[in-house]
């Protein structure tokens, strides 16, 4: 235990990045990739403007521990639009516009459950009752989206889900558009998945409106013995 302790002391770890997931993913930063992936990411944003901000980029970690985690909603990159990306898939600071997709995403929840859309859009509430609001990539150049892609997040963020599946307690994995759902190989029968088509306005009318996620997701918490999500923002 002691050798245990010494070797994840000796790791260097990401800046703001929680003890609790540090514990679960240590072996992770101690990998080739993930130094690479850092000093990519360190050189991008000398020469580039990178979102979300440093500080920000581990906010769905920092907002749900692993031992709260009951629902992992699951993006694909950070918007790429000054101001928008702040660490958590789909969502905004408030005072900023509400992208395309997260109105689309507050126009099916109230087809779901009669919630009325926000008047921001900031998700954090979501975050702190256990909503895993994980990208497949942490980090994009302005204006270019994709521009981390393949870079070495996608080998990290599956490392993220193959925890939370290796997990004792059953989860839901929401998973909406074909990205999101190439990663259903990672999690077993134990857990509920939910699919449908993105939010994105290129996709939403192909069968996310009317795909209900947010109910699915109520009822099959309950069905785990837990509580149900209360998906209402605050009116801050």
């Amino acid at each position: 235990m002691s050798q245990q302790r010494s070797l994840f002391d000796a790791i260097p770890l990401p800046p703001g990045f929680p003890a609790d997931w540090s514990a679960i993913l240590a072996e992770e930063f101690a990998k080739p990739y993930f130094a690479d992936l850092q000093a990519f990411v360190a050189a991008e944003r000398r020469t580039y403007d990178i979102f979300p901000a440093e500080a920000d980029v581990y906010n769905a970690f920092a907002c749900t521990p692993f031992n709260t985690v009951k629902v992992v909603l699951l993006g694909q990159d950070p918007y790429p639009t000054p101001g928008h990306a702040h660490g958590l898939c789909f969502s905004v600071k408030p005072g900023i516009a509400i992208p395309a997709s997260l109105r689309n995403i507050f126009k099916e929840l109230q087809s779901d459950l009669g919630i009325p859309p926000a008047k921001h859009g900031c998700l954090e509430s979501w975050a702190k009752q256990g909503v895993l609001l994980l990208n497949t990539v942490l980090t994009v150049r302005s204006g270019e989206p994709g521009s981390h892609a393949k870079r070495g997040w996608e080998t990290f963020t599956d490392a993220v889900l193959a925890a939370v599946n290796a997990r004792p307690e059953p989860a839901v994995f929401v998973l909406w558009g074909a990205h999101a759902q190439k990663k259903k190989a990672l999690i077993d029968s134990r857990h509920f998945v939910i699919e449908s088509a993105h939010p994105s306005p290129l996709s939403a009318s192909k069968g996310f409106f009317g795909s209900r996620p947010f109910s699915q997701v109520n009822a099959a918490l309950e069905s785990m013995g837990h509580k149900p999500v209360r998906w209402e923002l605050s009116v801050e």
